[in-house]
């Protein structure tokens, strides 16, 4: 069994050493695709043994297709792993129990990714286990390509489910969080605009035969029903849906705050940015004007 695992980076000094020390563990090959950063990343990761390979930064989507069609990636399986998240010894243990036995109409596995936030592992509000398609067969997946909320697809085969943990722990502060869902906000405007004005091609591959049905499920339940909600109702509905019936307020303190975060403020933030692009959109007359509006008003290049 050779397992290479995929890793993006930006300045990830604080996370790069123990992503790659729980990765050694299983994978053969290791490759980091580096946008740029300027603290010690990329000398961290050629000091553990990475291949370092750079790449200008558009999208997640993007930057992690790249990878797959330029790395020099020779083992038989690849993995995902983003920087900040760590493989947990059960896991490491499964995949290199089962990895090398699987049979070949199996191309891709399933993982259960825990996230820990403030130091305590969110176990509540529908956020474990998120079941994720994280390794496949090399040349039978790709990533969809999306502004936000990206996943990796097969193309061929079936995919089984491994019950081992794996942990994304960011250890930045809360200024940091609510920077980057600041961002993530954006783009995720953008994919709602899309879909509401059909401005340029979207990938819509994704389903229960190609992913995890976890992340289908939840797809098609925000973009049939939650995004035509009026802005102001759904990031309410979801947070009491989130903390009071699927029991987050059982996960204390840390769990208020990055439910009230993450399953409020960031949901009516995205509502509100849609609210106000929407404002000039709607008053243009057609998809080019619009698509050139979006663009301007949000700073990003935009694919017609």
């Amino acid at each position: 069994m050779r397992l290479a695992a995929v890793i993006l980076t930006h300045n990830e000094a604080l996370h790069i050493e123990r992503a790659l020390a729980s990765a050694t563990v299983i994978a053969s090959e290791i490759f980091i695709i580096d946008s740029g950063s300027t603290d010690a990343t990329v000398e961290i990761a050629r000091r553990m043994g990475a291949h370092v390979l750079t790449n200008p930064f558009v999208t997640q989507a993007q930057q992690f297709q790249w990878a797959l069609d330029n790395a020099p990636i020779t083992a038989d399986w690849v993995m995902r792993l983003d920087a900040d998240e760590i493989i947990e010894p059960d896991l490491a243990a499964e995949i290199a129990a089962r990895l090398g036995d699987l049979p070949p109409d199996v191309t891709g596995v399933n993982l259960k990714r825990k996230h820990v936030f403030m130091g305590r592992w969110i176990r509540h509000g529908g956020r474990y286990p998120l079941t994720l398609l994280r390794i496949w067969r090399r040349g039978t997946a790709r990533i969809e390509q999306r502004w936000m909320d990206e996943h990796m697809l097969l193309t061929e085969g079936r995919a089984v489910t491994f019950e081992g943990g794996f942990a994304d722990v960011n250890l930045n502060d809360l200024t940091f969080f609510t920077d980057k869902h600041n961002k993530y906000a954006t783009r995720e405007a953008i994919d709602i605009l899309n879909q509401r004005y059909g401005l340029f091609a979207r990938d819509e591959a994704l389903s229960s035969a190609n992913a995890s049905g976890a992340a289908s499920g939840k797809r098609l339940l925000k973009e049939g029903l939650y995004n035509r909600l009026p802005f102001w109702v759904g990031p309410t509905g979801y947070f009491l849906y989130r903390f009071i019936f699927q029991l987050g307020f059982l996960d204390g303190r840390e769990g208020l705050i990055y439910h009230g975060l993450q399953g409020w403020w960031y949901r009516f933030l995205v509502g509100a940015k849609v609210e106000e692009l929407d404002r000039t959109l709607r008053a243009l007359p057609d998809a080019p004007a619009r698509l050139e509006a979006l663009s301007r008003l949000t700073g990003y290049r935009l694919a017609g």
